[in-house]
């Protein structure tokens, strides 16, 4: 029996995650972290909002909102190409969702190949990096996605490697809270908490933290 496709859909949120292939390390260095953000950049936040993130030693997490379709084949078409610019929105649209995914599934394999790649050379290693294939799930409610956040954010607490959730310098709650970072929906983020105080508040109320699946 074949397996159902499952698609990323425009205007969709998706909580994001994977591991190292046999729960191996894939960062090694501050350096790595910083590296892996850039290709992260550089090849899907052209087509995703980023809400949260964190990144683990042999895991990470991402909570996106797949951007709106035009958007996405406009931005596509004009900087790598993937959509030759003879073909107008409403042909792709004809398209369907399928053609989208094939473009959204581009950038995710550029990002993950390209990281990879460099880790290999860096470590003298071979093969697959990361399990295959990445792990998404649609979140279909604002409850669902304060709890992903919670999530995400308490994730080095719950794995044990700090003690507090400020601790961790790899996720996105400090930069939430600052507004500093241009990667992060921050403002979204802390109105959907209410306030800066409640998005706090609520990070450190233990029992509204284990409530999505870990691996």
């Amino acid at each position: 029996m074949s397996q159902k496709v499952e698609y990323l859909k425009p205007d969709f949120y998706y909580h994001i995650y994977n591991r190292g292939n046999a729960k191996c390390n894939i960062f090694y260095t501050e350096a790595n972290y910083l590296y892996f953000k850039s290709k992260y950049f550089k090849y899907v936040s052209p087509i995703v909002d980023t809400y949260a993130y964190c990144l683990m030693p042999n895991h990470f997490h991402f909570l996106v909102k797949i951007k709106p379709e035009k958007e996405i084949f406009e931005l596509l078409k004009n900087e790598n190409k993937l959509v030759p610019k003879e073909v107008s929105f409403i042909e792709f649209k004809k398209l369907g969702i399928e053609a989208l995914n094939k473009i959204l599934s581009k950038q995710f394999s550029n990002f993950f190949n390209g990281y990879s790649q460099a880790i290999n050379i860096q470590e003298s290693r071979t093969g697959s990096l990361f399990q295959k294939p990445y792990r998404k799930k649609e979140i279909d409610s604002d409850e669902y996605l304060k709890k992903v956040i919670l999530y995400i954010h308490s994730n080095p607490v719950e794995h044990g490697f700090v003690g507090k959730i400020n601790e961790w310098p790899h996720t996105s709650y400090a930069s939430i809270i600052s507004n500093s970072d241009p990667l992060i929906k921050g403002k979204e983020v802390i109105n959907l908490f209410g306030d800066i105080d409640n998005f706090q508040k609520t990070h450190y109320n233990k029992n509204l933290i284990n409530l999505v699946e870990d691996f």
